[in-house]
């Protein structure tokens, strides 16, 4: 049984590259089952590191620089007094590349492109024609928590400052038939969207702090939402009691939060429920501390964005006119970034604690319905679950033990 769920963990279809071992997690010891996975990850993540060195200058103490300042060095705006400095993960495509190229063209700005293909972002930034100098590409995968503190590490030796925190990257596995693992032993979906980017959260808080314009904004999604008609489409999103993160996410009987059978598709659900519980959470806690905006927000439905890479190819044919011609959610890739970048640095969206929409021309359904092409910003109301309080400490609190920070 160990054997076969140590292959199964192994070949599972793994959206991040695992970069490092289970033997980094604070809890790898009740993780033997995903030891060889992580360690074959690591392998590779070497493998990447070291191509990655002979072009790139090593940083002292770090096993890999990653840094790429975009498209000219010389040229570059990072570092610059007045320049507003946005880190923004998962931005090689989708909701992410568009709001990281909106970014990049506003003046004064510049885009930390915080990317597991490091690569490819490099690629894409040009094919977007962002202006040169106007971003740094560095490498993240949030599918292992050592990532995320070599990426910090790794930019705080930049000496650059950090202005804005934007955590969009995710996965989606809706087709999965079995579950797959971080590098740290979670269920994928929650490991990355939701507890890679606490630990993220939680190490640049100090940094972020600093700026005179602090901003944290976790992207959200409608279908985390139960009061929505995209929220009560089946499987619905619902944490239960938490039993299965308290268990650690960690093998086939609590792979799932709510500590039910595995579902891709609830999976994602649950870790966008997580990411708005900890938007409200950490507003609650740091706000006044700290003075950092929390944001989150539903930027439409941008039914072709890569986000759907792992549907059938029939649905990603349909969902698109669905959602343009009958419930009139859509919203273009680019105008879901420009409402993303809208919410990151416009004075507008100032207000901490907040899951803004946008009230487009899609038909409503419940109180917390938005979405559509047009319309102006506005304060959305969240699901019953997405504001329970006592769930919200519940999840802080685990999250701080399966990261290590408790």
């Amino acid at each position: 049984m160990q054997a076969a769920r140590t292959a199964r963990t192994t070949s599972s279809r793994a959206v991040c590259l695992k970069h490092a071992s289970s033997a980094h997690h604070p809890n790898s010891a009740a993780r033997p089952h995903h030891r060889h996975a992580a360690t074959t990850s690591s392998h590779t993540a070497r493998n990447i590191c070291s191509v990655v060195a002979k072009t790139r200058p090593a940083v002292s103490g770090l096993k890999c620089q990653a840094v790429a300042e975009g498209a000219s060095g010389e040229k570059t705006t990072a570092g610059k007094a007045g320049v507003r400095h946005v880190i923004v993960t998962g931005c090689s495509s989708g909701l992410g590349l568009r709001a990281a190229a909106d970014l990049s063209r506003k003046p004064n700005h510049h885009v930390i492109m915080a990317c597991r293909d490091f690569s490819k972002a490099e690629r894409v930034a040009k094919e977007m024609n962002m202006p040169a100098g106007s971003y740094t590409v560095m490498h993240l995968d949030l599918g292992s928590l050592t990532s995320v503190r070599e990426f910090v590490d790794s930019y705080r030796s930049k000496g650059l400052p950090v202005d804005a925190l934007v955590c969009n990257a995710a996965v989606y596995l809706p087709t999965n038939p079995e579950p797959s693992f971080t590098a740290d032993g979670f269920e994928s979906s929650v490991g990355i969207n939701h507890l890679g980017h606490f630990l993220l959260c939680h190490l640049m808080r100090d940094d972020i702090a600093k700026s005179k314009d602090p901003r944290i904004i976790i992207v959200g999604s409608v279908t985390g939402n139960t009061n929505t008609l995209a929220g009560q489409v089946p499987p619905l999103a619902d944490l239960g009691d938490l039993r299965g993160l308290s268990n650690g996410l960690s093998d086939y009987s609590n792979v799932m939060i709510d500590g039910g059978e595995y579902d891709g598709a609830k999976a994602y659900k649950d870790s966008k429920v997580c990411n708005m519980l900890t938007m409200r959470e950490m507003h609650k806690r740091w706000h006044d501390q700290y003075g950092i905006t929390f944001g989150s927000l539903y930027p439409g439905c941008v039914a072709e964005t890569n986000l759907f890479r792992e549907k059938r190819a029939w649905f990603r044919w349909l969902f698109p006119r669905f959602q343009k011609y009958v419930t009139k959610g859509y919203v273009s890739q680019q105008e879901a970034g420009e409402r993303l970048a809208q919410v990151v640095s416009s004075p507008e969206a100032k207000k901490s604690g907040v899951y803004w929409s946008w009230n487009g021309e899609a038909k409503s359904f419940g109180e917390g319905s938005a979405g559509g092409s047009g319309g102006a910003l506005f304060e959305n109301e969240p699901s019953d679950e997405v504001t329970d309080d006592a769930k919200a400490e519940k999840l802080w609190a685990e999250s701080l033990r399966l990261t290590g920070l408790a």
